[in-house]
């Protein structure tokens, strides 16, 4: 599990295919003798195993599935990536509970500045908009943020210059895509209402969320 702090932004140093599948060498900052081999690290918000590391380098296998999923199969050498190794139980939660499972990519439909801030609207799979809501959590490439509009197919997020300047989303442009890992509650509640509503004619989650409930 994360919290969806970044600790550092990372540089793709290395990427190695193997038909479908793959891995990442990543330069970083992150201590390496903190960093056993096995350890989870958020990659860009996906979980990853390190299976290698030296030279000031982690390197991670990647499967088709994350492949699939994420927008690793468009990155190139040198793009940065947020990094945040695995929270332990005597942490602060801080930011929100990060699985590390991405569930869809998203675009950049908009960009623009506010009060000091940066303002983005991103264009997200209609099937997975209905589990992010106003004021509700996200993760953008592993960064932890709240949603301040939520719409059919699009949400929009304020980005404070600290969290710009620490992560990659000040390099971020309209047309570049995003890791979206939306709310585990939601996604566990939608599960557990879809068979109580099989077997007793329960509230759906549709009904709940269209109702303020949600």
């Amino acid at each position: 599990m994360f919290t969806g702090l970044i600790e550092t932004v990372g540089e793709l140093v290395g990427i190695e295919k193997r038909g479908a599948s793959g891995s990442l060498t990543v330069k970083t900052v992150l201590p390496a003798d903190e960093i056993p081999i096995g350890a989870s690290v958020a990659v860009n918000g996906a979980c990853l195993t390190v299976v290698r590391k030296g030279g000031g380098t982690l390197t991670f296998d990647i499967s088709p599935e994350t492949i699939e999923c994420t927008g690793f199969k468009n990155l190139k050498p040198g793009a940065p990536l947020n990094l945040e190794r695995a929270m332990r139980l005597s942490d602060r939660l801080d930011g929100h509970l990060v699985s590390g499972h991405v569930d869809c990519v998203a675009s950049i439909v908009d960009r623009r500045e506010h009060s000091g801030n940066l303002v983005f609207t991103f264009r997200v799979p209609v099937e997975f908009a209905k589990y992010i809501a106003p004021k509700g959590s996200v993760a953008i490439d592993g960064i932890s943020l709240t949603v301040n509009q939520a719409g059919a197919d699009s949400f929009s997020v304020n980005i404070i210059p600290h969290t710009a300047a620490q992560t990659t989303l000040l390099q971020k442009r309209v047309g570049d895509q995003v890791n979206i890992e939306t709310d585990l509650i939601c996604r566990y509640l939608e599960r557990l209402l879809a068979g109580r509503d099989q077997k007793q004619g329960g509230i759906s989650f549709e009904l709940l969320a269209k109702n303020g409930f949600l």
